[in-house]
C-alpha cells in the first residue's frame, strides 16, 4: 500500500508542476527605455509588468471505498480523501 500512496503522491505532484507552467500570465503594462547618456544620466525608465497568477485549492470530500475484512469479506465505508482545484488565470469562475 505504501507504493501506491508514494506514486499517487508523485503523480500528483507532476501534475501540479505540469499545471504551473500554465498557472502564470504576465503582462508587460509600460515600455522600457535607456537613460540619456550624459554626466549626470538623467532620466531612463523600468518597465513595468503586470502579474496574475492561479490558485490552488486543497480540500476533501467523502467517498465510499470497499474496505476488505480479515474474513474476506468486503465491506463499503465512506472515508475522507484529499480533493485539489486548479484554476488558471483568467478562468471564467474568476470573481
Amino acid at each position: 500500500m505504501k507504493t501506491g500512496t508514494t506514486i499517487a503522491a508523485a503523480v500528483g505532484i507532476t501534475a501540479v508542476a505540469a499545471a504551473a507552467v500554465y498557472m502564470i500570465d504576465i503582462d508587460q503594462t509600460q515600455e522600457g527605455a535607456l537613460p540619456d547618456v550624459d554626466i549626470a544620466l538623467e532620466g531612463g525608465q523600468l518597465p513595468e509588468f503586470d502579474a496574475e497568477v492561479g490558485t490552488v485549492s486543497l480540500g476533501e470530500t467523502q467517498v465510499e471505498v470497499e474496505v476488505p475484512e480479515v474474513k474476506v469479506i468486503t465491506n463499503t465505508e465512506t472515508i475522507t480523501v484529499p480533493t485539489l482545484s486548479v484554476d488558471a488565470p483568467g478562468d471564467a469562475n474568476d470573481s
